[in-house]
């Protein structure tokens, strides 16, 4: 009894557990908003990558006889890559929060030449200024405990996309943006007035911004979205098919961003479309043996994925004044579909939920 009065109800973790998670993710969402949220998230790839890459060895050559199988890549994926450091939910939520902020509480901060409203700026680091931090370690928080909810009441999506949504919407109502925007063409998908290069003056104040602004200038056309698609969808599920690692095409992508963020152009964002790619790998090698079938099934969901992501971006991002995640919103609707059809039973599983 006495050890119930020390458990956090529904997280079922110890206090002194629970106070550890929420000291940390403040340090992890205020280190995101010091490095900047593509930055953060960038370090997730890196931090993944090792942990996958160590994972991959232990199922090789089965040599770490010390530490219990799977165990050490666990603790650097799931504890650093997915946790309380680089934890999108921690650290890139609190980054796209403070950018947030900033934009509304510094303007003078917006760099020169960035032509979006700056709320959007995720490359952007924020260094030591303290307010901006702590609009970053609140984030953390409020990041973990959405994601360590969901997960603890079994809900069949991935948390940490749910939870780096939420928080960014969260960011737009308590910083006083419109939650959606207001499209400047034909409705919330047409991107013509960006291709016209219309603009119109900030409704909050400041310089004059395009009426439509894509998530990405380079990889906004459907065709070009279904394309990139396709083809990290399939490079997903053979890199799954040959390592059994469902995160590493996820951190190949997530580590190729380090170019995007140096300024290198039209490097496409695809750790959604890799990620869902594996995914799909999984579930069909449960239902096929054949490895051509898996690695079409991959592509498919593949480019599914990533028109995905543009239909939200279009949604949600490209009429708004701050960042709201694709590829999140993404990774949590399509993964919601595939856990619900696994609960039921259409599917054989739900690949890494």
């Amino acid at each position: 009894m006495f050890d119930l009065l020390l458990q956090v109800p529904l997280l079922d973790v110890t206090v002194e557990r629970f106070l550890v998670l929420v000291i940390a993710a403040m340090a992890g969402g205020a280190f995101g908003a010091a490095l900047g949220a593509l930055p953060s998230f960038i370090f997730t790839g890196f931090v993944v990558f090792l942990g996958e890459g160590i994972a991959i060895l232990q199922r090789e050559f089965d040599a770490i006889e010390a530490v219990p199988d799977g165990e050490l890549a666990a603790g650097i994926t799931g504890v650093i890559g997915f946790g309380m450091v680089t934890g999108p939910h921690v650290a890139f939520a609190g980054g796209v929060a403070a950018t947030a902020y900033a934009a509304k509480k510094y303007p003078e901060m917006e760099p020169e030449g960035w032509d979006y409203h700056f709320g959007k700026n995720i490359l952007y680091a924020f260094g030591t200024k303290p307010d901006i931090l702590a609009v970053g370690a609140v984030t953390g928080v409020a990041g973990m405990l959405i994601a360590r909810l969901l997960g603890a009441v079994g809900f069949p999506s991935d948390p940490i996309a749910i939870s780096v949504v939420a928080t960014a919407l969260l960011a737009r109502v308590a910083f006083g943006y419109s939650l959606v925007g207001s499209p400047g063409g034909d409705g919330f998908l047409d991107m013509t007035p960006f291709a016209r290069g219309e603009t119109r003056a900030m409704t909050d104040g400041g310089k004059e911004a395009l009426v439509t602004e894509p998530w990405l200038p380079h990889q906004y056309k459907w065709s070009g979205v279904a394309t990139i698609g396709l083809i990290g969808g399939v490079l997903g599920g053979y890199l799954w098919l040959e390592t059994g690692s469902i995160f590493l095409g996820y951190a190949i992508s997530a580590m190729s961003l380090l170019f995007l963020n140096l300024g290198v152009e039209k490097i496409p964002v695809t750790h959604h479309i890799t990620l869902l790619g594996s995914t799909a790998a999984v579930v069909v090698a449960a239902m096929t043996g054949s490895a051509p079938v898996v690695l079409v099934a991959a592509g498919l969901v593949g480019a599914l994925s990533g028109l995905l992501g543009e239909a939200t971006q279009r949604l949600f991002y490209a009429h708004g004044s701050t960042h709201v995640d694709p590829p999140a919103m993404a990774i949590a609707i399509l993964m919601l579909v595939i856990g619900v059809l696994a609960l039921v039973g259409v599917l054989p599983n739900a690949g890494y939920l």
